[in-house]
């Protein structure tokens, strides 16, 4: 567990001064204008004899209004764009025209629609990188800061079991015929579970609550970092603001080339393509794979050199988490004490944490053993017997029933044990419906 002594969690102002060091060269002035061309040419020219569809409608809609304000999902709309591109520009999709490659002109045109696949596909592997190495980075940040104890474990579990059942149901939902279109934004619905967790982490609330409260040890400045991180007018208001325009800008364009491509394809039946919409495409989705590709490369290194935490001289606050939930008992000579738990489901998390308060003649200790009877009545010893002045532990179940704690102090026959304790059971972590 990396200290946190003496740090607080980035801030906005702190930000606005780190990212001065990392000015982004403006976008070729060639993403405006090719957008705009591209976007006429789809509205103006191919719809002038042929009016839109249902779908055709709604994608005109989408290709003029303002990209969303957060980075994070101006990313999910660009894979998703890139997505469809590809999609079209696969052989399978193509207009019979150009399978038939029945003119010289449609093989040169074959060549050219391979090429611009194969840009695409390159752009989606970066930005699918980028995505996966950005959140595996601030997830291990995070748990760097965390107690390395049974209570990293469990989070470790829950965002692994998460992450399967995320991938579960997406593989359901293309098994199932699901569009590109239900399949990003069942991926944005579950980048929002992501968050709320985050958030749920930060201020130990939800599934995370019992855990989070349990030992003391888990930073406050770490639960503050994760807590506001992503607040609308928090520390990432300033990356919205300062890298936020040309991400916008690149958006749009990605909308306007699947919106030409889209309306094109359903055209080329009757209607000849013409060569400025040839040109055109060509430099467009030229433009937009290698503005992007730059743009991506560029946010990632300043995502990975931006700390999360800075000294509170910086910040001018500090703040000290105090957490002292521990029960203290007087164990008499000749007896014990126990406590008991009920567990109704497997993989839930038995932990305590203990130790003797220490009288000045001798060095005291306590027995302990932790043992467990089944809903069947079958009783199984969990932890043997052992004597302790202090000790920490926890056991993940294997069965439901009734678990039960014992500090035995029979063994004494004159002296009482002051035993302070702490005892908790964790149950499994399960996602929990997004309510975003």
């Amino acid at each position: 567990m990396v200290s946190t002594k003496g740090l607080v969690p980035i801030t906005r102002s702190f930000l606005a001064s780190y990212y001065d060091n990392y000015p982004f060269s403006p976008l070729s002035s060639d993403v405006s204008r090719l957008t705009d061309q591209i976007f006429a040419m789809a509205t103006t020219d191919l719809l002038k004899d042929s009016p839109p569809t249902q779908g055709e409608s709604l994608l005109v809609q989408e290709a003029e209004r303002q990209p969303p304000h957060k980075v994070d999902e101006n990313m999910w709309k660009n894979r998703e764009q890139i997505e469809e591109i590809l999609f079209m520009l696969e052989p399978t999709h193509w207009p019979r025209a150009f399978q038939q490659q029945s003119t010289v002109e449609d093989a040169e045109l074959v060549s050219l629609l391979g090429r611009l696949q194969e840009n695409f596909k390159s752009t989606l592997s970066t930005l699918e990188s980028f995505q996966a190495k950005n959140s595996e980075f601030v997830f291990n940040t995070v748990m760097t800061y965390m107690p390395q104890d049974f209570r990293g474990t469990i989070i470790r579990q829950q965002r692994d079991r998460s992450e399967r059942n995320k991938q579960a149901a997406i593989d359901a939902l293309i098994s199932s015929g699901g569009s590109i279109r239900d399949k990003y934004a069942l991926l944005w619905e579950q980048q929002m579970e992501r968050r709320r967790q985050l958030a749920e982490l930060g201020s130990a609330t939800g599934v995370y609550k019992t855990l989070m409260k349990y030992l003391v040890g888990v930073p406050e400045v770490l639960m503050d970092f994760i807590r506001q991180i992503n607040d609308d007018q928090g520390p990432m208001e300033e990356q919205r603001q300062r890298y936020g325009p040309p991400l916008y800008s690149l958006t749009k364009m990605a909308h306007s080339i699947r919106l030409f491509l889209s309306l094109l394809w359903g055209r080329l039946e009757t209607s000849k393509l013409q060569k400025n919409q040839v040109v055109i495409l060509e430099e467009a989705a030229d433009v937009y794979t290698s503005e992007f590709q730059r743009f991506i490369k560029f946010i990632g290194e300043v995502f990975t050199n931006s700390p999360f935490f800075i000294t509170a001289e910086d910040a001018g606050t500090l703040s000290i988490r105090k957490d002292d939930d521990y029960k203290e008992i007087s164990v008499p000579a000749g007896s014990a004490h126990e406590v008991s738990l009920t567990v109704e489901s497997v993989n839930s998390y038995i932990a305590w944490d203990f130790s003797l308060v220490q009288g000045k003649l001798n060095v005291q200790d306590i027995g302990f053993s932790v043992e467990c009877t089944n809903l069947s009545g079958e009783k199984t010893l969990i932890l043997p017997y052992q004597r302790y002045e202090a000790n920490q532990g926890n056991f993940c179940t294997c069965v439901p029933g009734y678990y039960k704690l014992i500090w035995d102090n029979s063994y004494s026959s004159f002296f009482k044990k002051v035993l302070r304790y702490k005892v908790d059971c964790i149950p499994p972590v399960v996602d929990s419906v997004s309510i975003d």
